[in-house]
Formats: C-alpha cells, structure tokens, sequence
C-alpha cells in the first residue's frame, strides 16, 4: 500500500515532477476533501483539476486534467496538491471524519424523502446540470429499451456544433468537448450489463463511426478523443465478448473499420477477436482482406492489414506477395522480402531477392542503402569476400560519401585490395573536388582524415577549402607537427566567435584558446600568445561571462 507521504509523491511523480510541484504549492485552490480522496484546482499553464485517491486498491493514486496528467501521469499538479494535504497534518485525519460524516448524513436524508420530493429534487439539479440532464435521460432510454433514442442521444453527446466556432472546436473548448463524449462509453457498457450487448455492438460501431467523422474538427492536442476512441474499442470488444455475433458479419466489420481512417482513433486490432471469430470467422477476415488488397494493392492499410492476417496465419508466401505486388524503386520492398524470407530461414532465397533489389535499381545513388548492407554481410558471413569488395566499390561509385568510404575500406582490406582501391576512390573524390571546387571538397577531406593521412587533408583543404568542422579538426589532428598551420586554422575559427554572445560561444572560444596555447607552446611563443589573449581580453572585456570562464583555465 501507498500511504500518503512526501517519499511516495517523488516515487510517484519521479525526482523533477517532483521537485518542480514543489513550487505549485501556492497555487491550489478550492481544496475539498472526501473521506476517501482530495480534491482541487492548480493554477498552471490553465487551471487544472486535480483529485488525490487516497484509499484505492494501491493505496495513493491521483488524476489530473493537465496535458501529461491525461496521458496517466502522476504530475507535479498532484505533487502540490499531496504537499498541500500532507501540510494538515493532524488536521487531515479530522477532515476526512467530517466528510465520511457529512456523507453519511446525506445518504440518510436522501433514503427518508419521500418519493415526489426527491422527483422534485432530481429534476431542479437537471435543470441547472446540463451533463447530468443528458447522462439520466440515457439511462433512461437504455433501461426502456429505447435503442433510438439512445442512438439519438448518442448523437447528441458527439455532436460537435454547440462546441464549434466555425465548424472547428478549439484547444481551449476541446476538453469539455470530450468530456461529455467521453459519456458514450459507459452508455455502451450499460447497455452491455443488462443484457443488450446485441445493441451495445451496433450503438459502439455508429458511436466509432460518428467519433471518426468529427474527430478532425476538433484540437485534440491532449488526447482526449484518442482516449476515448480506445474505450469505444473495448465497449465494442466487452459486447461482443458477451454476445457473439455472427462471424461473417463481425468479420466484415473488423475489415472494413480496419481500413477507415476510425482504425487510427481506436487502435483496434481484429486479431483481437480471434476466439470470438473462430475458424469460420477468421477465414473470412482473411477472405474479406484479400479482396481489399486485390482492389488497392499498392494501399498502405490493406497491405497492413492482409500482412498482419497472413504473419498470424504463418502464412509467408502471402506476406511476400503482398510485397512482391508493389515493388519501390529504391529496393527497400526487396530488403523486407529477403528479412521476411532470412527470419523463416528460406536463406537462398533470402538473397537472391537481395540480388534482384541490386539488379532492379537503375542508380545505386539512389539504392536503399539498407539492401546494400545487407547484402554485404550475406556475402561476408557466407565467405564470399572478394564479391562484398565488389559491392562496396559499386556503391562507392555511385554514392561517394564518407561512410561508403568507410565501408569499402573495411571491405577492400578484407581482401588486401585496399590499397589499390583506395587510390581509385581518392581520384574520383579528388575529380569531385575539381568539378565544384567554390563549394569545397568536403568528402575528400574526411576521407584522408579518416585514414590518418594529416599532410595530404592539409594540400586537400588549400587546394579546394573546407568546411570549418574539417578545419578544425585538421589542426587538432595536426598541431603537434604543424603548430603553425593549426594555429593559422584555430585564429580563424576564433574570430567570427568573438563576435558572438552566449555561453555556448564562450566555451567553443575558450577551447580554441586553449588549443592556440599548445600551438605556441610547441613553436615556443608564448609571448605572442599572450599579446594575443591580452588584447582579447580588452576588446571582449563587457562579456563577464566570458572573462569568467577564461580564468578559470588560466587564460
């Protein structure tokens, strides 16, 4: 059990949330409490309700309408409000005796009114209740067996007009429009409990419909209708589990909502109904799919749908038929044929639709390159060395950046071919750079950086310049050898720096500083070194933050 403590609220709420509803303390208001659980509103962004369990199954639990309460969260909404509570001390235990108290009260005063009087009652609250008026005249068509009237209610609750401005329900009307929707599903429950499943299938599957319809008029940043969609499902679920209804038609159902845009709102998978189908049932989900897909065989859904049905079944070739049919140029569609088939362990296969993929693609620049790697390995693990060589040079060729550098070293080396491959990449790197030589040679620079080739990256980056990340690391690569050089690359990056603001700036000037140091430590000038940071210091001397950190190294 969860007893009420500030050591439960942080493992509740975790160490920030809970440190952060520290500092909402002062702002809850309107504190109720009930024998059994709090209540009151916290002044966040919006005004938020918040309400504390304090007696459930678990012990302390709590609920909140803010953006991440909704989403199940113990807030820091929560935290203030158990701050606050736990500030009664003694007086929390006198407090929760009145309510129980009060209550006890109440019950015996509504038990001994007379029948008319509490008719009376009843109808001045739904007179001035507009949410309790709607819930008891649901009851009330649901107990009278009034199946269109509650359907017309329903219809009410969904309707968003009386929410809309312009046909839209903004942010700020969105909850309270969800929350009279979010009545729907415990009509649906209702009707399910005493015996009328049959018409709480067909109410939950128009109250999806209806829900879907509206649901892109409505700002649904917290997750309300979401939420409820999901309930919706497991109305619709919870009825049928009690009512079975005809498989064909239950099937039917399931297929055509799996392809609507509802399935989104609901997250509602037909392989959930498995045993409530049964084989006839599930014979014509899979029946009902095919079909789909074979009218729209390049549709996202029915390819989802069909693939999802046919992996359940183990059902292979269907899945890959599904693939084979709608083919990306890319070779991407090929890849996931040869997972499928590699996962199945149908290997041979596996490869020779990785091969295919290679062959299908009119340019490897544009190859998934996914497939490449995958076929790379099938001929690394399958000691067919010299053919991944192969593949990683075409690909280079075709896709000349860094990591297919890389990548065709660690290949060529495989096969003690890396150095004559290695001087054929840098040639059409080099032409690259000669081709676009105002925009620089990005690519070969990086190259012979990650080969280690420090003197031939310096001529790279003079002869075609370089981006200042490849500067940068070329004098930190390089300053013990060529001091004066990196120094002449680190004054560079510097100054456009000491233009700049910011404390990011500051610590990306102070660590260049501190390379032109070591630069002058190895040319021996640290006279020069220190006109430099003088005169640094007297330009930047308004920039206390700076000054700051820049004594801290000893600068």
């Amino acid at each position: 059990m969860r007893d009420l403590n500030e050591a439960t609220l942080e493992a509740l709420a975790g160490a920030r949330s809970f440190e952060r509803g520290r500092g909402y303390r002062d702002a809850v208001s309107a504190v109720e409490f009930g024998e059994d659980r709090v209540s009151a509103v916290v002044h966040g962004t919006e005004r938020y309700a918040a309400k504390l369990a304090l007696a459930g199954p678990e012990g302390l639990a709590g609920t909140c309408t803010c953006p991440y309460g909704r989403e199940g969260n113990f807030c820091k909404h929560l935290v203030a409000l158990g701050l606050v509570v736990l500030a009664e001390g003694d007086g929390l235990a006198v407090r929760r005796t009145a309510a129980r108290d009060r209550a006890r009260q109440l019950d015996a005063w509504l038990s001994g009114l007379p029948h008319e009087e509490l008719l009376t009652l009843v109808r001045d609250q739904m007179a001035g209740d507009e949410r309790l008026r709607r819930s008891l005249e649901l009851r009330a068509a649901s107990a009278g067996g009034d199946l269109a009237g509650v359907r017309s209610r329903v219809r009410e609750l969904l309707d968003i007009g009386p929410f809309a401005q312009y046909g839209h329900v903004e942010y700020a009307d969105a909850r309270a429009y969800a929350d009279q929707a979010g009545q729907v599903a415990a009509v649906i429950r209702e009707l399910t409990g005493s015996g009328r499943a049959a018409d709480a299938i067909e109410l939950a599957q128009d109250a999806i419909r209806l829900l879907a319809e509206v649901v892109e008029s409505v700002d649904d940043s917290d997750g309300g209708l979401g939420t409820l969609g999901t309930d919706l499902a497991d109305a619709h679920h919870e009825a049928c589990r009690a009512a079975p209804p005809v498989p064909e038609e239950l099937a039917r159902w399931l297929v055509d909502h799996a392809l609507d845009d509802a399935a989104d709102l609901t997250d509602l998978d037909p392989l959930d109904y498995e045993d409530l189908l049964g084989d006839r049932g599930m014979d014509a989900l899979r029946r009902y799919a095919v079909e789909a897909w074979q009218a729209n065989r390049s549709g996202w859904s029915e390819k989802d749908l069909l693939q999802r049905l046919a992996r359940a079944g183990r059902d292979l070739d269907t899945v890959i038929a599904v693939h084979a049919a709608d083919l990306a140029p890319s070779g991407h569609t090929h890849l996931l044929i040869a997972r499928e088939l590699e996962a199945a362990g149908r290997f041979d296969e596996a490869l020779s639709w990785a091969e295919r993929g290679i062959r299908d693609t009119d340019d490897l620049a544009v190859v998934d390159t996914a497939l490449v790697d995958y076929l790379a390995d099938r001929h690394a693990r399958e000691d067919r060395l010299p053919a991944a060589a192969v593949l990683r040079r075409d690909h280079f060729a075709a896709r000349r950046t860094l990591l297919a550098y890389r990548q065709l070293r660690a290949a060529s080396r495989a096969v003690d071919r890396w150095p004559t491959e290695r001087t054929e990449a840098l040639d059409l790197l080099r032409a690259d750079a000669e081709q676009r030589a105002v925009r620089g040679a990005p690519v070969l620079v990086d190259a012979l950086l990650d080969d280690g080739d420090g003197d031939a990256a310096w001529e790279a980056a003079a002869e075609f310049g370089a981006y200042d990340h490849q500067w940068l690391a070329l004098a930190d690569q390089s300053r013990a050898v060529r001091p004066r050089d990196a120094l002449a690359a680190y004054r560079r990056l510097a100054a456009p720096l000491a233009r700049q603001v910011g404390n990011d700036v500051y610590e990306r000037l102070v660590g260049l500083l501190l390379s032109m140091r070591d630069c002058h430590r190895h040319l021996d000038s640290p006279e020069e070194f220190a006109a430099y940071v003088t005169e640094l210091r007297t330009d930047q001397k308004r920039k206390r933050n700076l000054m700051r950190l820049m004594d801290e190294h000893g600068l």
